[in-house]
């Protein structure tokens, strides 16, 4: 967990297959940056796969 102005925060990162099943779940601090959790999960997504990004 992280802490912010807000209090203790966690963010929950998910790579899922094309029937939202989870097939990566990873937990940060809520301050962390998206962008570097994203690099190393990456790695589940085989080649010729299609890969659909959101923030929410």
């Amino acid at each position: 967990m992280g802490r912010s102005r807000g209090g203790l925060t966690t963010k929950i990162h998910a790579v899922t297959d094309a029937q939202g099943l989870p097939i990566t779940l990873k937990l940060t601090a809520g301050h962390a940056h998206d962008g570097r959790s994203a690099d190393d999960m990456l790695g589940t997504i085989g080649s010729g796969q299609t890969l659909l990004a959101d923030a929410a």
